[in-house]
Parts: structure tokens; sequence; C-alpha cells
């Protein structure tokens, strides 16, 4: 096998993929748990995956965990950028692909930013805060010529976002990059019902997050900036919040679980 590896470097970039979706559904499904904890009353909080990690870290053989998990992440970014810049699924140099394969290296560096969070934290220092840094961006942004528009323009792209996650669930189309012979019907349609379920609910964060940005656009503020804690604390303060935070935060941990099965079931593509 590891000879295999050796001579296969798309072998190995496969394992990593696989490994960094079971990163990203642990993470996610951390945030998601604790914010349903808070929702029902039995403890929790609302964090973001930053949070998260320090979660991991506080468990029992933590820092072994959270470097796994590390691993894991850095294993997603290196699929990412290998779908960017390699280019395996044939996305092509057209605008639609481009646009395709610039949002791989983009999430990519999302999840870099995640995995050195990890390392940080395994190494005992602070990584400064997630939704400070958003803010601090922010506000840079705000401070350019047209830095307002700057704000708004990416505040509507990350609520395009959102309904694309909408799209995919409703439309069914994740399905065409899962491999699902090995299931009867039963198990098709429970994992179907997971997998849209945890894509309504990311789409909600993506569209409540683009919200916080053009709201930072028109005051001037980049206070007004949040991530996944924020939205989640955001839901909470709503009337019937924990009715709302609970079932956004289920959908998260369904997101999760739908990681695992992108995990064991997708078809990746690195060649």
């Amino acid at each position: 096998m590891t000879r295999q590896l050796i001579h296969n470097p798309s072998l190995w970039i496969e394992r990593l993929a696989r490994f960094g979706y079971i990163s990203k559904g642990v993470v996610y499904s951390i945030v998601g748990l604790l914010a349903a904890q808070a929702a029902f009353g039995s403890g929790g909080r609302t964090t973001d995956t930053e949070g998260a990690l320090q979660e991991i870290v506080n468990q029992p053989f933590g820092e072994f965990l959270l470097a796994l998990v590390a691993i894991g992440l850095i294993g997603y970014v290196i699929f990412r950028f290998t779908q960017a810049i390699k280019d395996p699924e044939n996305k092509g140099t057209d605008a639609k692909g481009l646009a395709q394969r610039v949002g791989y290296a983009i999430n990519g560096l999302i999840y870099a930013g995640l995995a050195l969070s990890a390392v940080q934290i395994i190494l005992g220092s602070d990584s400064g805060g997630n939704s400070n840094s958003k803010q601090d961006w922010t506000a840079r942004l705000l401070s350019q010529p047209f830095g307002q528009w700057l704000v708004g323009a990416a505040g509507a792209f990350v609520i395009g976002l959102g309904f694309y996650e909408f799209y995919q669930a409703f439309s069914s189309k994740f399905q065409r990059k899962l491999n699902l012979n090995a299931l009867d019907d039963s198990e098709r349609k429970l994992v179907m019902g997971i997998s849209r379920f945890g894509l309504v609910a990311r789409g909600i964060v993506f569209c409540i997050t683009g919200w916080f940005l053009i709201q930072a656009a028109t005051q001037s503020d980049a206070s007004q900036v949040g991530g996944l804690g924020e939205v989640l604390q955001t839901l909470a303060q709503q009337p019937y919040g924990p009715w709302l935070l609970g079932i956004v935060a289920l959908g998260l941990v369904a997101y999760g679980v739908y990681m695992v099965i992108q995990a064991r079931y997708r078809q990746v593509v690195t060649r």
C-alpha cells in the first residue's frame, strides 16, 4: 500500500480528501451539537468553527484528536488546490470553469486558515479570534475607495452562495458526485434527507452572514460583520429563538454528517 501511494500521488490526494471531509464534518457537527444544547437548555453555547477546535482540545487526548483534525483539514486544502490548479474535473478555462476553480481555491484558503488555527491551538498560541479577523478585513475594505460597494458586493456574493446551497438541496444536484449504488432505497432516502437538511442549514448561515456584510456596507461599520457564531447568536435572539436556533443547529449536525457521507461515497477525481 505504501509503495502504491508513493507511485500514485493521486491516490494519496484522494485519501487526504476523504480524511479532510471527515475532519470538516467533525468540526461542523461539534458547532451544531453545542448550539443545539444551548437551544434546548442543556448547556452548550453558540460558537464558530474555531470554537469547535477549542472544544476538541479540551477533551481527553484533546491535542492528539485536534492534530488528527488539523491533518484532515490540511488534506482537504490540498484537495481543493489540486482541483483549482490541476483541474482534474475538467472545468476548463471558460468563464464558468474559471469561476468554479477560483471558488475551489478560495474554499482551500478558508480551510487553510482553520487548519492554521488548529495548529496554533495545539502549540498553545492564540489564533486571534475568527470574528475579529473578519471585522479587521472588513474595516480595511471600507477604508478603500468604493469600500462600501466592495463590502456590499461581498455580502451579495455570500447570499448568492446561500441560495446555491438551497438550489443544490432541492435539485438534488449534490447526488451526482455520490456513488450510492451500494445502498438500498430506504438508506438512499435517509442519506438524501440528511444531506438536504444540512445544505439548507448552511444556506441559511450563508444568507445571514451575507446580510451582516450588507449591513456593514450600508452603515460603514465593520462591527456589523459576524461569522458562524454570530449567526447562531442572532437566531437565538429572535422571536421563537430557541426553536430557530435548534433547527439550524441540528441542520449543522446534519451538514457534518453530510461531510462524512462525502468522505465515504463521493467520487473523488484527482487526475
